[in-house]
């Protein structure tokens, strides 16, 4: 058993031979239960139909693949579907004696489906598999292993735009008669750029047709309703045939257009809405998480309310998390928090900290592996359903151009990085310093490395129903550097504290005006230090509390009440 304790980081690396306190020895030991229980959760969480319950994603951890990066099983220097089947021991073993596993228990495939390009985001073919990444049966086994080890899976489906090569778009250019408005035509250039200032209209025989993200995906025209019933078609293949849990819902928020307003309207909510429902009919309880990129909660939320997705990212709590621990101050993170419990149903959005369209998050803030557990930290003690992208959990570092956010997993530090047993990989690894540090390898057996924080915290919050689908109530801090809040459900009431900043917080207070939940006798579940209980005030909070003298920098306690 490794990795289950809290340590200072800031004070091991000065100390590099300090000693495991009673304290630590005795959260081991804890930990090492709680393991346990979070792995018997994993375990329970059947894939069948008749075991996924309502809303059965706010139990999940997901983890976000590009096929492509993760693992190349037969050298060609391409990741594929086998690649990922020799390694989901890593994500969750399933194995309730192992300790050394991720823990997640939802996979984020990014397209699967056969596409012109490297990313997947211009399918060719929505019926079959990328060659590169193996076959239909590769797939189908790929679920089947994940689902014996409590893994969800959902596959990134491109519904907004094809490739400029499907056939489709080629008979549709070509003015054959079945799919010539299958996508978004004009005699005339209409003479306006795409929502964010790019050319959206372009040249084809005559014509112009409508791509808002290039010439090579063209926008499908869902007022056709030809269209709407093959895309119904190829999600019950997917769920039916293939057997996916669900969906991540690519650039929904350009579905359909209306004159020059093109993102966020009415009847692409509806057309999702509708295509909701088909998606029940076919497999009750799928699941789809929508992306509406640089969408405030209050805009993602009304795509919930109106039954148009199940949860959809939110990129500005994303923002705030990051800020947060870059800063290190609570300014502005408690308000985003408040915003997305206020503006969605209870838990329904998607957190995350970086996705395969932005900078990573090592990149973000400033090679700082601290301030990254802060961040991880808050991703995965707060509250909606949190989404990690591949390599984070081990600081990967990648910058734009996208080809180099999506580089190979670092397995271990050599010339391969343990991605492929060939040498020419599809696109080169990171530099070598990052390479040194960033390696599952070399961070497995190191305790206070970034890979254990977040195997702690994943691992912590499967084992937790108040960090799964809890509350969270705000409380006050009297320093600007500690985050507390409370997350509570019918069966626990726990309060997470986490200093942001790198100094320690010393003598802080917390306090809680009024409340109803039961605060009394107070114990660590997280971290480590002698732990008060607070007073209780005639509001039923607390004033002035200290549960500690002193929190170590960018560290870490949960208490339960």
């Amino acid at each position: 058993m490794q990795n289950i304790f809290d340590k200072n980081t800031a004070i091991a690396s000065r100390r590099p031979g300090l000693r495991k306190t009673a304290v630590q020895i005795a959260l081991f030991a804890f930990f090492a239960l709680l393991l346990l229980s979070s792995k018997r959760l994993g375990a329970s969480l059947a894939q069948s139909d008749a075991a996924l319950s309502p809303m059965w994603w706010n139990d999940r951890v997901f983890y976000e693949i590009f096929i492509r990066s993760f693992r190349d099983s037969d050298g060609d220097g391409i990741g594929d579907l086998q690649g990922i089947i020799e390694r989901v021991d890593y994500l969750n073993d399933g194995d309730p004696a192992t300790s050394n596993d991720l823990g997640v228990t939802g996979i984020w495939l990014m397209p699967p489906a056969e596409a012109h390009s490297y990313h997947g985001y211009d399918v060719t073919d929505y019926y079959a598999v990328e060659p590169d990444y193996g076959t239909i049966d590769d797939l189908k086994r790929l679920i089947e292993v994940a689902h014996e080890r409590g893994i969800a899976v959902i596959v990134d489906m491109v519904v907004n735009h094809s490739s400029s090569r499907h056939p489709w778009f080629v008979a549709s250019r070509l003015g054959e008669e079945a799919y010539d408005d299958w996508y978004i035509w004009a005699d005339e250039d209409p003479g306006y750029a795409g929502p964010w200032g790019a050319i959206a209209w372009h040249r084809a025989g005559g014509r112009y047709y409508y791509g808002v993200f290039w010439d090579g995906m063209p926008d499908l025209n869902y007022l056709n309703p030809a269209v709407t019933r093959e895309m119904y078609d190829i999600a019950t293949f997917w769920l039916r045939e293939i057997g996916v849990d669900g969906f991540r819902l690519d650039a929904i928020k350009h579905l359909i257009e209306v004159g020059e307003r093109q993102e966020n309207t009415p009847e692409s909510r509806q057309w999702l809405s509708d295509y909701e429902a088909h998606l029940e009919s076919v497999k009750s309880n799928s699941f789809t998480v929508g992306e509406i990129f640089n969408g405030p909660s209050f805009i993602v939320s009304r795509y919930v309310a109106e039954r148009a997705i199940d949860i959809g990212f939110d990129f500005k709590l994303s923002e705030e998390m990051i800020s947060a621990a870059q800063s290190g101050s609570n300014r502005n993170i408690g308000r985003a928090h408040r915003n997305a419990m206020r503006d969605y149903p209870r838990n329904q959005f998607a957190t995350f900290l970086t996705n395969h369209d932005q900078d990573r998050l090592i990149n973000r803030l400033l090679q700082d592996v601290g301030r990254n557990k802060v961040a991880a930290s808050l991703l995965l003690t707060g509250p909606g359903v949190p989404f990690l992208y591949y390599g984070e959990e081990i600081a990967m570092a990648g910058s734009k151009p996208d080809e180099r956010i999506r580089s190979p997993m670092q397995w271990e530090n050599s010339t391969s990085a343990g991605f492929s047993d060939g040498e020419d990989l599809w696109q080169p690894l990171q530099d070598a310093q990052n390479l040194s540090y960033a390696n599952i390898a070399g961070q497995t057996a190191d305790p206070d490395s970034l890979l254990s924080h977040y195997r702690q915290l994943i691992h912590l919050r499967n084992a937790h129903s108040a960090l799964r689908r809890g509350e969270l109530t705000a409380v006050d801090s009297s320093q600007r550097g500690v985050y507390a809040f409370l997350r509570h459900d019918e069966e626990q009431t726990l309060l997470v504290v986490i200093n942001l900043d790198d100094a320690a917080a010393i003598d802080f207070s917390l306090s809680l005006d009024e409340s109803d939940l039961s605060l009394g006798n107070a114990s660590l579940v997280y971290g480590s230090g002698a732990i008060a209980s607070p007073r209780i005030n005639t509001g039923g909070g607390f004033d002035g509390y200290q549960p500690l003298h002193q929190l170590a920098p960018q560290s870490m306690i949960i208490i339960e009440f």
